[in-house]
């Protein structure tokens, strides 16, 4: 496992970043970027927010808040892994909105295995269940950990199945707010028996319907390749099936009968050139060339880990922000062309775009595309 772990001050002032208002996982990279640590950018947060035009103060997680939150995580035997330490997933880092910190119960060198996820219907056919724990099972024997989301049904059948050889459940809502409640004994499970249980929300955390999308991305950032079984038209398992493409992923499909409504997306899937699975050796023959984790070799965690000075950070003129803002609208723009269309210099339009996201204003969208809603 390579990488080069946080040291105890800044794995608190990590956890504070990610934890203030309006800093999500994309954000806390701009800001370290531009300001060089953790604990910088928490100096400046409430500047930026200001400036971006907020009406009410920002909150900013403090040192006693993240130091409780380590505390209690200690409690129940999770650790928190940033993204560049030894243990963070080799395939997740790579990306886009990576989350900085996760959360993590059980082995961090189950995390470190090459491993493909297996989704699907909650309500599965029996034939189902069964052919995803004999995917999962066969899958695991050929070194690959299993990656689910720890939902009923096919999710459930692959985690159980691949208990012996590894296995990672990843939480919607907080490590101590598992769902659903019926597989709370398959986490103890999983993280006792040399699995890994992992989430990226706050302790206490309960989840909502938003939330599994997020948790999706992670399996499909996670996985080198993604294995759909039973999957209804837009359903959950279609979602993390869209995202594994955009990630650059195998996406693999279970046909089924074209008289089952919850096979329709899975057979859409083919159709729209999903590779079929019918045996698990389908699966492992197309992941032979991609499975080296040393493809996802780090390029160094989201800050440096040992800082000398800050970098010199110019604030740009209320002239050059104006333009920015009045370049931005409703319709997602890339900010390459915010760049051209202003002649302000990148510093300065990621620094403004950072305020605006600060202060609750602009609206990122996949592919790194940005808006604003305008008043």
């Amino acid at each position: 496992m390579k990488g080069i772990e946080l040291t105890d001050r800044q794995r608190i002032a990590w956890l504070r970043l990610i934890r203030s208002d309006n800093v999500g996982p994309i954000t806390f990279r701009d800001l370290i970027n531009h300001f060089g640590s953790a604990e910088a950018a928490l100096e400046v947060l409430p500047d930026l927010s200001a400036r971006g035009g907020s009406t009410r103060p920002i909150r900013v997680a403090t040192r006693e808040e993240a130091q409780a939150e380590l505390d209690y995580a200690r409690e129940l035997g999770v650790r928190f892994v940033g993204i560049g330490e030894p243990g963070y997933p080799p395939a997740l880092r790579q990306v886009e909105g990576a989350p900085p910190l996760i959360a993590v119960k059980g082995s961090l060198e189950t995390l470190s295995l090459s491993s493909v996820g297996i989704v699907g219907a909650r309500n599965c056919s029996v034939s189902g269940a069964k052919f995803a724990a004999m995917l999962a099972r066969d899958l695991g024997m050929a070194g690959y950990a299993i990656v689910s989301g720890l939902a009923r049904g096919i999710d459930a059948a692959a985690h159980r199945a691949s208990l012996e050889t590894g296995t990672i459940a990843v939480l919607a809502g907080g490590m101590d707010r598992p769902y659903p409640p019926e597989n709370i004994d398959l986490i103890d499970e999983i993280s006792d028996r040399g699995g890994a249980v992992i989430s990226e929300m706050p302790f206490g955390w309960e989840p909502r319907a938003r939330d599994f999308p997020r948790r999706n991305r992670l399996i499909a950032g996670i996985a080198l390749g993604l294995v759909v079984i039973e999957a209804a038209h837009k359903s959950g398992s279609l979602i993390t099936a869209r995202m594994a493409a955009n990630f650059g992923r195998e996406v693999f499909a279970v046909p089924g009968s074209p008289l089952d409504p919850r096979c329709h997306g899975t057979n859409g899937l083919i159709r729209d050139g999903a590779q079929i699975v019918t045996a698990t050796q389908d699966v492992i023959d197309a992941m032979a060339p991609i499975s080296r984790l040393d493809l996802f070799t780090p390029d160094g965690a989201a800050e440096p880990l040992h800082e000398d000075e800050r970098p010199e950070v110019q604030t740009p003129g209320e002239d050059e922000r104006m333009r920015i803002i009045e370049a931005l609208g409703p319709s997602p723009a890339e900010i390459d062309d915010i760049v051209r269309l202003t002649g302000c210099s990148p510093q300065a339009v990621y620094l403004v775009l950072l305020e605006l996201d600060l202060a609750g204003r602009l609206h990122r969208h996949p592919a790194g595309l940005v808006s604003i809603d305008l008043a």
